[in-house]
């Protein structure tokens, strides 16, 4: 009975003590101030969409610069061909190197308005070659093969997809 009493004295005096921890600078609660407004950043025409982060104009010390881009399009083109799938369609694109040891393969989509109003799809067969030099070797050393995945809404209004190397482009037209 003696135990518990102590520990029932000695638990309602700290527990009192506390009242000063309330506006203590030790308390984690204290250490800020309560918010106050903020200017905001608002367009020109009185918007603000919260959901975009504000434009940085510094970078951080950490950041690293931003990536050169150091493809180039494919030599030449040998074989194109669109298989409908469920979910759009896959293009495939199978292309010559100038030089072997290209690597990076990409299919890059040609993103101009022209291209859209006249229901054209059209992308452009790129690698990256090594910067040190490296043998021609045969034609089967250099074929390098890609494909790329678009789906209905993108396929939407489009008549002819098109892919261009630096030599020549195929074209697929929409039956």
């Amino acid at each position: 009975m003696r135990v518990s009493l102590t520990v029932l004295l000695i638990g309602s005096l700290t527990l009192g003590a506390c009242s000063s921890w309330r506006d203590s600078r030790v308390n984690p609660s204290n250490w800020f101030n309560k918010s106050e407004p903020a200017a905001v950043n608002v367009d020109s025409d009185g918007t603000v969409n919260p959901l975009l982060p504000p434009e940085e104009t510094s970078k951080g010390i950490f950041s690293r610069p931003e990536p050169v881009d150091g493809s180039v399009p494919i030599s030449k083109l040998t074989a194109m061909r669109v298989e409908k799938t469920n979910a759009g369609a896959i293009i495939y694109a199978t292309g010559v190197a100038q030089r072997q040891g290209a690597f990076d393969a990409v299919l890059r989509r040609d993103r101009s308005e022209e291209n859209t109003k006249n229901g054209v799809l059209s992308y452009t067969f790129r690698v990256v070659y090594p910067t040190d030099a490296t043998p021609q070797g045969d034609e089967d050393s250099r074929t390098i093969h890609d494909a790329v995945t678009v789906s209905h809404e993108t396929l939407e209004g489009i008549r002819l997809i098109r892919v261009t190397s630096e030599r020549n482009a195929l074209e697929s037209r929409r039956r």
